[in-house]
Parts: C-alpha cells; structure tokens; sequence
C-alpha cells in the first residue's frame, strides 16, 4: 500500500528505535521492533498487494485480482523493475480473456522489464505466441514458442507448447 521510498524509509526509522531500545537495555524489546524493521523491507522487496493477486489467482478468483491489480495507480512509482514486469504479466493475463491487443503489450513490457523466474518468462512468451498465432502471424509465433521451450527447463510448459504447435499445423 505504501510507495517503495515510504517502506525504506519507514524500515530506517524503525531501525533507529531498535539501536535506541538496545542502548537502553531492553534487548527483547530491540529484537522485536526490528522483526518489525524487517516486515518493510521484506515488503519493499516483495510487493503486498501482488503476493495477493498471486493467492487470487491460485484460487481462480479472477475477479478479485482484477480489483486487487487496479488499486496499483502507478506501477513505476509503487513497484520496483521486477515487480512492475509482475504487474504487467498479471495485467496481460486478466485482460487476454477480453482484449488481446492490449494483452500483448502487457506481455511484451514484461519481458522489457524482466521477470525474475525463467518459467514465468516463458509462459510471458507463450502468451504471446498464443495472440501471435490468432492474430495470424505464424513466424513470429513459431519463434516465440522456440524461445518458450528454451526457457523451460523442467518442462512445466510442455503441454500448452504442444498444443500450441498442433494448431500451428492446422492455419
């Protein structure tokens, strides 16, 4: 809920009041208030509103996530890079049932930004290939599902790439 500066600087000042409550000799004290120093910084790192969208997701509550991923106004001020790319494959996620041409530019700004786990990369891109493939642009959905099976590793993807590449074979 809080911009990413305000957490920072709300963990700072938190960790100040912990140096102060050791000095003084309450120690439990001091190791309680910088768990608490610790909750900001783990939520700088980790935004909260997105960690919900994930549980949202996890139980097919698409409407509920939507909610969730509107109350981020500003992604570029709230979220730091890699968390905007999370933002943004959620965004391209909810609105591929709806708006395809909007969804491809979600999926395309993030991989710009970066998603820090391969298998979410590929799945950005097999999205991609997937609106590539409707929108009848065979070469670079056929690239794109190569880029896909690369990044797949552990072979989470394996399914939709085959089925992908059997409609491939029927336009």
């Amino acid at each position: 809920m809080f911009n990413k500066i305000i957490k920072l600087v709300l963990a700072a000042i938190i960790t100040a009041w912990s140096v102060y409550e050791f000095s003084q000799g309450h120690i439990l004290n001091g190791i309680s208030i910088l768990l608490l120093a610790g909750v900001f910084v783990f939520f700088y790192f980790k935004n909260e509103i997105l960690l919900l969208v994930f549980l949202k997701l996890r139980k097919q509550d698409f409407d509920g996530a939507n909610k969730l991923l509107d109350k981020i106004k500003n992604p570029s001020a709230a979220l730091t890079q890699k968390q905007e790319g999370y933002f943004n494959l959620m965004k391209g996620i909810m609105t591929s049932q709806t708006n395809l041409t909007q969804a491809e530019k979600y999926f395309k700004k993030a991989i710009k930004l970066g998603l820090s786990m391969k298998h979410d990369l590929a799945m950005a891109k097999l999205q991609l290939a997937g609106i590539a493939m409707t929108k009848r642009r065979k070469r670079e959905a056929m690239n794109l599902i190569a880029e896909a099976k690369k990044l797949d590793k552990h072979n989470m993807l394996a399914d939709q790439i085959k089925q992908l590449k059997t409609q491939m074979k029927r336009i």
